[in-house]
Formats: structure tokens, C-alpha cells, sequence
């Protein structure tokens, strides 16, 4: 079974959320995520600075079996991307939670009455598939 931290929240097309202390979200894949795309061979990850709406592809990971979207949890503005991942796009694979983070946003608005899954509402959307 996947592992599915309790501290983050999640989407149902499988990202996941932290909030870091000075306000921005980290975001990345679930571990559930990259299992089922496998080895990941490449990641294309959004400009620095690009303004991002809530649901709109910002990414793309591509594993030996297929290329996927990644969709922006919320709405903000980039304003870090994981620049390890250009040369070692396993980290993802081998660390989702840590070092496989893919961005960090500074929300747009605060995550307080967005549709975020808790850990326990995202595993039931994690067993479906």
C-alpha cells in the first residue's frame, strides 16, 4: 500500500500539498502517484513567476510507461521549482514526500475552503485507482 502522510493535503487527480512556514505550498506527486507511472525518466516543471490557476496543467512527469500531467492544486504564482529533478527525476520515485518535490507556489488565496482531501479521504480515492 502507498504511503499517504497525514500532515498534507491532497487532490483527487493525486498531488499533494504542504505548507511551509513562510506561507508558500510545496507541491509534488503521491507516492500512490508514482507507482503507477513507474521510473521516471523526465520532469518539465513551470516558469518561475508564471501565475497558475486552480486545475490547470503546470507540469509533466514521464516515466517509461507515459507521460502525465500535473495539475496545479490551487491558484498562485511559482515561485520555486525542484531544479534536482532535471538531472535526477527518480527522486520523485525514491522520496515523493521530500526530496521528489516538484513546486512551491505562493497561494493566490489562503487553503482554507479549497477542495483539498485530507489523508484519509484521498486514501479512499487512492484504492479506487
Amino acid at each position: 500500500m502507498s504511503k499517504i502522510p497525514t500532515e498534507l493535503k491532497y487532490t483527487t487527480s493525486h498531488e499533494w500539498l504542504r505548507q511551509l512556514p513562510d506561507g508558500t505550498v510545496e507541491i509534488g506527486i503521491s507516492d500512490h502517484a508514482q507507482e503507477q507511472l513507474g521510473d521516471l525518466v523526465f520532469v518539465e516543471l513551470p516558469e518561475l513567476g508564471r501565475r497558475l490557476s486552480a486545475g490547470e496543467p503546470c507540469a509533466v512527469v514521464e516515466s517509461v510507461k507515459a507521460a502525465s500531467d500535473i495539475y496545479a492544486p490551487i491558484a498562485g504564482t511559482v515561485v520555486a521549482t525542484n531544479d534536482k529533478l532535471a538531472q535526477a527525476p527518480e527522486l520523485v520515485n525514491h522520496d515523493p514526500y521530500g526530496e521528489g518535490w516538484l513546486m512551491r507556489l505562493k497561494p493566490q488565496a489562503p487553503l482554507a475552503g479549497t477542495e483539498l482531501l485530507s489523508a484519509q479521504d484521498y486514501q479512499a480515492v487512492a484504492a479506487k485507482g
